[in-house]
């Protein structure tokens, strides 16, 4: 699981502290017995910054202490409290050279340690912070005055930055034990035990974060993840109250939606991931995770350019390039889908996945034997994927390669008995081989598993012939044909099968019905080409002969809708809005017959 997104608030470190007493600046001094005015002056500058300070006037505090510092710049006290008020307005980079400037003058100083510790985490070097922390935890110890629960949780989080969760999970929790009604403290120490996968102890610290502060959105969005990876129901619960509290938080809308999406409720997981993606239009998280729902969802089109975002977001990533890959296959767009896959497996090669979408790629482009490669190389890694050995089964098949087939096939239905394409697949092979009884057994295991399956049933149909299980042919054959009665070749078989029962009238009845199948899908086909090339010559503004061929496709299939279509459109540039109404009537009820 990734780490917890920080989203809630940005922590910063506690406010910086300041040495409010200068005593005599003199004292940092040797050069002389007696204060000097402009040392004299400084020590009043520094105490009308410390006053200015104490009131929140950090400008006028600013100037007290700038001329502080121009004025005795060897005061270590100086450098300290400039440093810390140019931290405190933002001017971090400023603040620490002058903080660094303290510690070297004074290095035991530990209010500038704290302060330069606080300043290096602000500014996101908490590397460097770490020895000045260890440093004030020494000297705690030493004088037995532990460190403020601010300065721990600080501690905490620049242990956490560098990777040393244990350590981070260790001071945190000193901090919150010492204030177990602070809700951040909480949320904290749960975020590292979280990080840890220790999610007992992170649920238990999101719980007490909730209880402290129960509108705290962050606290249950990240114990809707721990929940979630503890497989609790009440993870659903949990997401749904972090979107209701901050129904405008970026992140939380998407860990919504993927949540959402991974209960398979998608028409919810929809709008969430959208919201999310209107909310952040930036994130290549949300785009990418709204891409793959709307793939799911077979909106394709809409799904590639969000896929192709957090591609070129995540060029590295193979799962981004896999799921973008397979997209473009399902579009039809093959050819631009193989090197993205290829690259994914060149990054990933252990990605199972994307062998098989290259597998998949391959195959639409023809390229059967480059197929082969990718599926033998994934079932390598993965060996008991059924899918896996079904897919290279029927690769093998389509090079007419059955020796090999049919060992895939059978792993495949071995290692997944409930599905019914393998078995078909081997019946059909089986056929082909000559081995009916073999052919027979699988193709009925495979309609029992799907009995919608009109092709199943001639084949079927076909084995029983060949066995002489008469009946059993007729009843398959007219199984087949109730499922698809348009369909021709099962009539034809079934005229055979009636035949050899001496059953010369309803074979002659099935072979008429059959002729007249045939003559009709062949009239279609006709149509269809007359059609098209009625619509390529209307693309060409030649419209009487657009309107010839579109009426020579109706002389073959007076029902053809495109052919009505095309042949409005072609009337209407041409003039004829009566006719052409009259062609698009026809169009939208195809099935009405043709005046004469």
């Amino acid at each position: 699981m990734p780490l917890f997104p920080q989203h809630d608030r940005r922590h910063a470190p506690p406010p910086l502290t300041f040495a409010l007493s200068f005593a005599l600046i003199s004292a940092s001094f040797s050069i002389a017995q007696q204060p000097s005015s402009q040392l004299k002056q400084a020590d009043f500058d520094y105490r009308a910054g410390a006053a200015a300070l104490a009131q929140n006037d950090l400008n006028t505090a600013l100037e007290d202490f700038q001329n502080v510092v121009r004025l005795a710049p060897g005061a270590e006290q100086g450098h300290s409290a400039l440093g810390a008020v140019l931290v405190r307005i933002g001017r971090t980079g400023e603040g620490i050279h002058e903080l660094e400037r303290a510690l070297a003058i004074l290095p035991g100083d530990a209010t500038a340690q704290l302060n330069l510790a606080l300043a290096y985490q602000q500014e996101g070097h908490p590397a460097k912070s770490l020895p000045l922390f260890a440093k004030l935890e020494a000297a705690s110890r030493v004088t037995k005055h532990p460190l403020s629960t601010e300065v721990l949780a600080s501690y905490a989080r620049a242990l956490a930055s560098v990777g040393q969760l244990k350590s981070a999970a260790v001071y945190m929790k000193q901090a919150s034990a010492r204030e177990p009604r602070n809700a951040d403290f909480q949320n904290d120490l749960g975020t590292l035990y979280a990080q840890a996968e220790d999610w007992p102890n992170a649920k238990a610290a999101f719980t007490a974060a909730i209880e402290s502060r129960p509108g705290f959105a962050g606290a249950h969005l990240r114990l809707a993840l721990t929940l979630q990876a503890l497989h609790d129901p009440d993870a659903m619960q949990e997401f749904a109250k972090a979107s209701q509290l901050a129904p405008s938080d970026p992140v939380i809308a998407l860990e919504w939606g993927k949540a959402l999406a991974r209960a398979g409720q998608d028409e919810q997981a929809l709008p969430a991931l959208q919201h999310a993606a209107e909310l952040d239009p930036e994130s290549s998280s949300a785009a990418y995770q709204l891409g793959l729902l709307l793939e799911r969802l077979d909106r394709v089109p809409e799904a590639i350019p969000l896929l192709e975002r957090a591609a070129r977001a995540n060029p590295k990533s193979a799962e981004a390039l896999t799921n973008l890959g397979m997209a473009l296959c399902l579009a039809q767009r093959a050819k631009e889908a193989v090197p993205l896959l290829q690259k994914a497996v060149d990054l990933d090669p252990a990605n199972v996945v994307a062998h098989q979408n290259l597998a998949v790629a391959d195959i639409q482009l023809s390229q059967i034997d480059d197929a082969i490669v990718q599926l033998r190389d994934a079932i390598k890694l993965s060996p008991d994927a059924s899918q896996l050995h079904y897919n290279l089964g029927y690769a093998l098949k389509s090079k007419d390669d059955a020796a090999d087939a049919i060992p895939e096939l059978e792993a495949a239905e071995r290692l997944n008995p409930s599905a019914s394409e393998a078995p078909y697949l081997l019946g059909v092979l089986y056929l082909q081989d000559g081995r009916y009884a073999d052919a027979e057994r699988e193709l009925s295991a495979s309609l029992k598993l799907r009995p919608e399956n009109s092709d199943g049933w001639a084949t079927l149909g076909s084995v029983d012939s060949k066995l002489e299980k008469l009946p059993e042919a007729i009843k398959a054959l007219n199984e087949s044909i109730r499922q698809n009665p348009l369909q021709a070749d099962p009539h034809l078989t079934l005229a055979t099968v009636l035949a050899k029962q001496h059953q010369t009238a309803e074979a002659t009845e099935e072979r008429k019905k059959a002729a007249e199948l045939m003559r009709e899908h062949m009239n279609l086909q006709r149509a269809e080409v007359s059609t098209h090339s009625g619509d390529s010559l209307l693309a060409a503004g030649k419209l009487d002969e657009a309107i010839a061929d579109y009426r020579e496709a109706l002389s073959f299939d007076p029902k053809y809708t495109q052919a009505h279509d095309g042949l409005a459109k072609a009337l209407e540039r041409q003039g004829k809005s009566i006719e052409a109404a009259a062609e698009r009537q026809k169009a939208t009820a195809p099935n009405q017959p043709s005046p004469p």
